[in-house]
């Protein structure tokens, strides 16, 4: 069951892959594949509000980025430290690129959530030895990320992800064929999930 669900995980983040790599391409420099699947899979993960919020005194909702940096300085290990500051990172960029009024109502702008993400995602490239390439990247772009992401979820393609999230969603619970079929006309092959149960 467990590789089923990382199958179907990553069946939707090569959705949106395919949807950055579109886009990307009008980026110059282009971004680097690997940074481009690293971006899918956050998109794919962050969609998911339990992935996204915390629970916190008694609710859920967003930690504030200062209290994740805070953390990420009082770890006591190095791998603590990286896992927090990626999860700094991917955060401020997700709700840079999509959720910028968030911040804007408490005063924060942009250059805050980019220093917040790039800082995170540098200290990542040189102590992170799974995958400096990509944060090296996602740092010195931080800015141009943030755009591909709105792009990529803008409000014109918004309905779309956001219909394919809750199909998506809809198979997860029901495993309904016609769902299935639904979702493979958007390039997500679900099938493959059941070959691992």
């Amino acid at each position: 069951m467990a590789s089923s669900s990382i199958i179907q995980k990553t069946s939707l983040s090569a959705y949106f892959h395919e949807e950055l790599i579109h886009f990307g391409n009008r980026l110059k420099p282009q971004p680097h594949e690997d940074t481009l699947w690293y971006l899918g899979e956050m998109l794919a993960r962050l969609g998911d509000s339990r992935q996204l919020f915390a629970y916190q005194d008694g609710e859920y909702g967003l930690r504030p980025l200062a209290l994740l940096y805070q953390d990420a300085l009082n770890s006591e290990r190095m791998w603590q430290r990286c896992l927090i500051l990626r999860q700094l990172g991917d955060l401020s960029l997700f709700m840079s690129a999509l959720f910028p009024e968030v911040f804007a109502r408490k005063g924060l702008g942009k250059d805050y959530l980019s220093g917040m993400g790039g800082g995170a995602y540098e200290y990542l490239a040189d102590n992170d030895r799974q995958a400096p390439h990509i944060f090296q990247e996602l740092s010195a772009t931080f800015d141009s990320m943030t755009d591909l992401i709105a792009r990529v979820c803008s409000k014109e393609q918004v309905s779309d992800t956001d219909h394919i999230i809750a199909l998506y969603q809809q198979w997860q619970k029901t495993r309904d064929p016609e769902l299935a079929k639904q979702l493979k006309q958007w390039g997500i092959d679900v099938n493959l999930a059941g070959q691992h149960h």
